[in-house]
């Protein structure tokens, strides 16, 4: 069976004046893998993509350690405790970050939200799309955002699954220009080229999309394109084979069905959403379950 453990920032501290950005330290990061260590195996992508059947089919643990969003900090402090460790990972980067120079809108959100209280954000949403927000059914918006308060979740769930990126990205792009300099956030937030070079060297790169969109909610075209201009930039910058693709948000809009049979068409032999639970053989390669960190044993929401 396998245990698929996922993180996004670790950084020293996450101090904010709306904290809105989490993840963990370097220290709780390397304390939950030492913990995870005694649960299993810890094997790399390419012994999983190579050896599936066996890992998914066997009565032991096997664990596989990934991130998503290709952030600067997971290659300059989470790389460097793996190796430490000699454990290997999977990083998932997107490519609109290379190959446009933009900072995908779900940072974009994550960093205003940490300057802006949520309300302000949703009254400027309220302007333009006061209709969408009526009769938006809460319980299911706090099922998808667990760990957030109902006023931040609200506004999430909009952004991401009301909206179309479109309209998404207009709201959000006006009010990010008035607090951000894109260029510097692009060059601090993201992993270089020769980061992403590196990780591939290693077998350790795959794809997270292009531009970071909830798939399901995209027509077949825009999917596809998704899949297939990620792979190739990544592919052709990098020389290596990426075979492996993780989808943006993981929740059951965004990997319907159709997302799985049009990565299959793309060229990747394995998907991983964010459905917490493991992973055994009837499970579909390309819709494979995956837990937040906070999940497992060492993070903040276990339970023995």
């Amino acid at each position: 069976m396998l245990t698929v453990c996922n993180y996004h920032y670790i950084r020293e501290n996450f101090e904010a004046k709306y904290p809105s950005i989490f993840g963990v330290t370097p220290k709780q990061f390397k304390d939950q893998l030492l913990k995870l260590k005694n649960e299993g195996e810890f094997i790399s992508s390419t012994q999983l993509v190579g050896n599936t059947d066996l890992i998914l089919n066997s009565k032991d643990n096997f664990c596989l350690i990934t991130f998503d969003d290709g952030l600067k900090e997971q290659f300059n402090l989470g790389l460097s405790i793996m190796e430490n460790l000699s454990i290997p990972a999977l990083f998932f980067a997107n490519s609109i970050n290379h190959l446009e120079n933009k900072v995908s809108t779900v940072h974009k959100i994550h960093l205003l939200r940490s300057v802006l209280d949520s309300d302000i954000i949703l009254k400027n949403i309220q302007k333009i799309h006061v209709d969408k927000l009526e009769g938006l059914n809460v319980s299911k918006v706090k099922s998808v955002y667990t760990y957030d308060d109902e006023k931040s979740a609200v506004l999430k769930y909009f952004l991401n699954f009301i909206l179309n990126y479109k309209e998404q990205e207009l709201v959000i792009d006006n009010l990010f220009s008035k607090y951000f300099n894109e260029t510097e956030v692009l060059n601090n937030l993201y992993m270089s080229l020769e980061n992403l070079k590196a990780l591939a060297s290693l077998g350790y790169l795959g794809s997270h999309t292009h531009s970071h969109y909830p798939l399901g909610l995209l027509e077949e075209k825009s999917i596809l394109k998704e899949l297939s201009v990620s792979k190739k930039y990544l592919e052709l910058h990098t020389k290596s084979k990426i075979e492996t693709v993780a989808y943006p948000y993981g929740s059951k809009e965004a990997c319907t069905l159709e997302v799985k049979d049009l990565a299959k068409k793309a060229g990747y032999k394995l998907g991983f959403t964010t459905k917490r639970g493991l992973n055994l053989n009837n499970q579909n390669r390309l819709l494979l379950n995956r837990f937040d960190c906070n999940d497992l044993i060492g993070g903040k929401n276990y339970k023995l």
